[in-house]
């Protein structure tokens, strides 16, 4: 088999990374590293060229989910024409929403990734991303005079705890009490 050119080696790579980030959030850091690299159709043998470790995977990983949930904080405000009151609450509105609490992989990382990081050393590149992304976070949630830490927190534990009760009608109930308590502070 013959060696890939550079371009291809990092097209792998982030591959490997958008692979990971989904995962992770979906399931846990605890995914095998053979399992994320079948995931991305790679085989497990090349994570080594590409990676030092998995905790450097995961730190990547974690800042990739990062960077998708800024992404699409700024979308919102631009499809609100700029607003970012009017960009604020679509965000709420998706993020209480049964289709982000059913969709961990392409969800939150403040949430996907909550109880892994808790678990995690508290120096490591993955623990720093997280806490930077989640301070990140609340402090654009923050609307005016309003404590962006408390907003998050309510809108986080109740994803959460409707993850956690789906399949009952309280799972649902749990979401909208949280959008009705976010919604009227903001």
């Amino acid at each position: 088999m013959g060696r890939v050119s550079q371009a291809q080696a990092q097209e792998n790579r982030q591959r490997v990374v958008a692979t990971a980030a989904r995962l992770f959030r979906e399931k846990g850091t605890n995914v095998s590293v053979a399992d994320v690299m079948n995931a991305a159709g790679l085989t497990h043998g090349g994570f080594y060229k590409q990676f030092a470790s998995k905790d450097a995977l995961v730190g990547e990983a974690t800042a990739r989910a990062f960077a998708e949930l800024e992404g699409r904080r700024t979308q919102e405000v631009e499809a609100h024409g700029g607003q970012y009151n009017a960009g604020r609450q679509a965000l709420i509105d998706w993020y209480l929403s049964p289709e982000h609490r059913d969709d961990a992989a392409d969800g939150c990382p403040t949430a996907g990734l909550a109880v892994d990081m808790a678990r995690d050393a508290e120096g490591s590149a993955a623990h720093r991303v997280y806490a930077d992304g989640v301070g990140e976070f609340a402090e654009w949630l923050a609307g005016e005079g309003e404590d962006g830490l408390v907003c998050l927190a309510t809108m986080v534990g109740a994803l959460l705890l409707a993850r956690g009760t789906h399949g009952s009608p309280l799972s649902d109930k749990i979401l909208h009490a949280a959008h009705e308590a976010v919604s009227q502070s903001g």
